[in-house]
């Protein structure tokens, strides 16, 4: 197969997965030739059996959401890139930081940097759906990204901490999902996280009043 027929058939894919173009009746003989394509830079591999076309072939622009949510399953888009994406933070975060049932990992690619960190099953809930370009992700709402970093990464839970964040738009989280979610947490440390994120939460309006 010559490269400009195969990306007339899969250039509006967002990724190719081997698996699913076998699948469809795709010669094995091809792994081949996409091996030869990743090598002279026409496609990018994000892991095993996933690519995407090389920029100048794309036809679809990818969603990177999307990708976090494909290079495992299943799996939720969390902690600091969630606060972003709901503008919870000032900051840009490089780092697509998501959560887990299965074993943590990393990818690495031109696409952007892709960690995931293990989370039980009883605790991966508090997610939405987002489409982008036909591209379904899967991203913690803010209360749900608020909780997973403190359940996660957070040693010592104070107002330090918090201020350290650099929480803004606090008028955006749902104090009484925050509390629902924190106690179906059942975890005496992310009840107390819900508690102080609460009382940051009123200084923070105070000194806005104030300004």
């Amino acid at each position: 197969m010559k490269f400009s027929e195969f990306v007339s058939l899969f250039g509006n894919l967002p990724v190719i997965e081997t698996e699913n173009l076998f699948a469809g009746g795709l010669r094995p003989s091809v792994k081949v030739q996409i091996s030869r394509w990743e090598h002279s830079g026409k496609i990018i591999q994000l892991k095993r059996g996933i690519y995407v076309l090389a920029e100048p072939y794309q036809k679809v622009e990818v969603y990177e959401p999307f990708i976090a949510s494909i290079l495992k399953r299943p799996s939720y888009l969390s902690l600091e890139k969630a606060l972003e994406y709901h503008d919870l933070i000032p900051e840009g975060v490089p780092i697509y930081t998501s959560v887990t049932t299965k074993r943590p990992g990393r990818f690495v690619s031109p696409l952007g940097h892709f960690d995931y960190r293990h989370i039980d099953v009883s605790l991966f809930w508090g997610y939405d759906s987002v489409t982008v370009n036909k591209q379904t992700a899967f991203i913690a709402s803010g209360e749900k990204a608020l909780l997973d970093l403190m359940y996660l990464k957070a040693r010592e839970i104070s107002i330090g901490y918090l201020e350290g964040l650099r929480l803004q738009n606090m008028e955006k989280i749902r104090w009484k999902r925050l509390l629902e979610y924190a106690k179906r947490f059942g975890k005496p440390k992310i009840l107390r996280a819900a508690e102080m994120i609460r009382k940051y939460a009123r200084s923070y309006s105070r000194e806005e009043r104030i300004l």
